[in-house]
């Protein structure tokens, strides 16, 4: 293979796309697209991916998809395949890691999420594998968002972040 195949688009999953799409709207700042309205949403983040130096470069930031739970879209029959259900008692679902922006704040973003149902997993983590710092919340529908910082070429690494 010559070229490698790419990412193009993720979904989360929710009993109501309107619902979660206005969630993430609100807490990040995206546009929420219905198309159409309630069975699937396309979250626009806007702008494009950074080069090295920190200029706009000529790829867009990725899209994300909220697909119906019980009616995922696109599927070749109209009624679908039913439900799809993550157990209740799952003890690890899916993730999104979300780049947070240096225009925007973690604080920010963890309250706004709260304020609106979600549930706070952790806080000020640092990764050394990945040089980077996190967070994490699980939203009212079960999808889980990892918030992630670059740690820089010298990190700061406080007595209040847990590392591993």
């Amino acid at each position: 293979m010559t070229y490698p195949n790419t990412l193009i688009f993720a979904d989360l999953i929710s009993d109501d796309p309107s619902a979660t799409g206005d969630f993430y709207a609100a807490v990040f700042g995206w546009t929420n697209e219905g198309r159409p309205e309630g069975v699937f949403h396309r979250l626009v983040p806007g702008g494009m991916m950074l080069n090295p130096d920190g200029s706009d470069s000529e790829v867009g930031n990725f899209h994300i998809g909220i697909s119906h739970s019980r009616n995922a879209r696109p599927h070749p029959r109209i009624e679908s395949l039913g439900v799809r259900k993550i157990p209740d008692d799952a003890t690890h679902r899916s993730r999104l890691w979300i780049l947070v922006s240096e225009d925007d704040s973690v604080e920010r973003i963890l309250a706004e999420a709260e304020k609106r149902g979600a549930e706070i997993l952790w806080r000020d983590h640092y990764w050394k594998e990945f040089n980077g710092f996190n967070e994490g919340f699980r939203d009212p529908w079960g999808n889980e968002i990892i918030l992630w910082r670059k740690g820089g070429p010298d990190p700061e690494i406080g007595p209040e972040k847990t590392v591993e």
